[in-house]
């Protein structure tokens, strides 16, 4: 058991922020901070990404990918802007679901195009009366002849309104208990039309989450991915893998938050003497340095289980639901102890709270999270 970095992991984080001060942030602070970033500014971010060898962390190095763990993508994606990060996250994972399946030809077509994050690509999964519960999926994939056509809505799919193609989850029918065959396709936008409504968010502002539309779709037979059922097993893996990446973005905007408030009572004056040395500040302080670093601690683990291929399935949602709920609770923390200031936009706590809030939703609510994990720990799933 190792809690210190290697020597290549330190070199390797270290990169990840200069990459990030010296180049992400200042993209993200000359753009509107209230609306979705432009197609061409992602493209230009995806170029940077690509030029550090992570816009294809999880793909298999047979098939081009960086050959990262995930314990060392876990500590490029904590120092990355949050915003960016989860973008990646979509178009990483889902360039491993395409890669896992895809007709040989058409991954000659576009693998290399994912790869190189010249061509963003998104999943879309979940749906209006579908979202932990996959099982439920409606939209229809229909097979006439060499043509298959997709009809049905999707919401909540990040990427979607900056991406060039999409994974989308589809029912072929109904097996014999009567749950949709999930089936995954590849719709290439340049080719396919569907329709696209930019969702809004209370955080998070400068991403893109999306409805998307099916009206029978065409799409090519051959890119439908994989065999009938398969879809949710490589849906599983990808989560697996997203939740603590998630839980460390989450965690990424606390430690903004933390600091801030610390800068702030260390020079904040009460009652003669700096807030900073009131007892109870300190206690605060040091609940919320606890939280970060207990949370992050349980990222990194499951990150690692992952990296030595044991089952993760409960540890990965442990670890998103603690971090994702400390993140919360040290950012509302952080406010009280700025007084005034942590409730104006100066100091952009509110903003803060508001984005870590919003990662406590994807790949898994707090509830459907404790009860996966509860079914690793007692071996009886609550919802079947």
């Amino acid at each position: 058991m190792q809690f210190e970095l290697n020597s290549d992991q330190r070199m390797l984080s270290e990169a990840a922020k200069r990459l990030s001060d010296e180049t992400l942030v200042p993209i993200l602070a000359r753009e509107p901070a209230d609306r979705p970033l432009s197609k061409l500014v992602m493209q230009e971010i995806y170029g940077h990404l690509e030029e550090f060898g992570i816009t294809a962390s999880r793909l298999p190095e047979e098939f081009g990918g960086s050959g990262l763990s995930m314990l060392d993508y876990g500590l490029v994606m904590e120092q990355l802007p949050p915003v960016i990060a989860l973008s990646l996250l979509s178009h990483d994972g889902s360039t491993v679901r395409f890669n896992a399946g895809a007709d040989e030809s058409v991954r000659d077509s576009y693998l290399d195009d994912f790869r190189s994050g010249r061509k963003i690509v998104c999943t879309a999964n979940s749906e209006p009366n579908a979202g932990s519960d996959s099982n439920t999926i409606s939209t229809k994939l229909e097979l006439e002849g060499d043509r298959a056509f997709i009809t049905g809505s999707k919401m909540w799919i990040t990427n979607a309104s900056i991406c060039d193609c999409m994974i989308v989850s589809c029912s072929t029918g109904k097996d014999e208990r009567g749950r949709p065959i999930p089936q995954r396709v590849l719709v290439d936008l340049s080719k396919s039309e569907v329709g696209l409504r930019e969702t809004a968010l209370a955080g998070l502002k400068q991403g893109h989450l999306c409805e998307v539309i099916f009206d029978r779709t065409e799409v090519p037979v051959s890119h439908i991915i994989g065999s009938p059922g398969d879809a949710g097993k490589y849906m599983t893996i990808v989560w697996n893998a997203n939740r603590p990446l998630i839980g460390l973005m989450a965690l990424n905007i606390a430690r903004r938050a933390y600091d801030t408030a610390l800068q702030h009572v260390l020079e904040r004056q009460q009652f003669g003497a700096p807030l900073a040395s009131r007892q109870l500040v300190q206690q605060d302080l040091s609940d919320m340095d606890a939280a970060i670093t207990s949370a992050r601690l349980t990222c990194l683990m499951a990150l690692a289980k992952l990296d030595s291929g044991a089952r993760s399935n409960g540890i990965s949602a442990m670890a998103k639901r603690l971090a994702t709920e400390n993140a919360v609770k040290v950012i509302h923390t952080a406010m009280q102890l700025c007084g005034g200031m942590g409730v104006t936009e100066e100091l952009g706590l509110a903003q803060l709270w508001a984005d870590a809030r919003v990662f406590q939703v994807p790949d898994g609510t707090q509830g459907i999270l404790a009860l996966i994990h509860g079914r690793d720990i007692t071996g009886t799933a609550a919802w079947r």
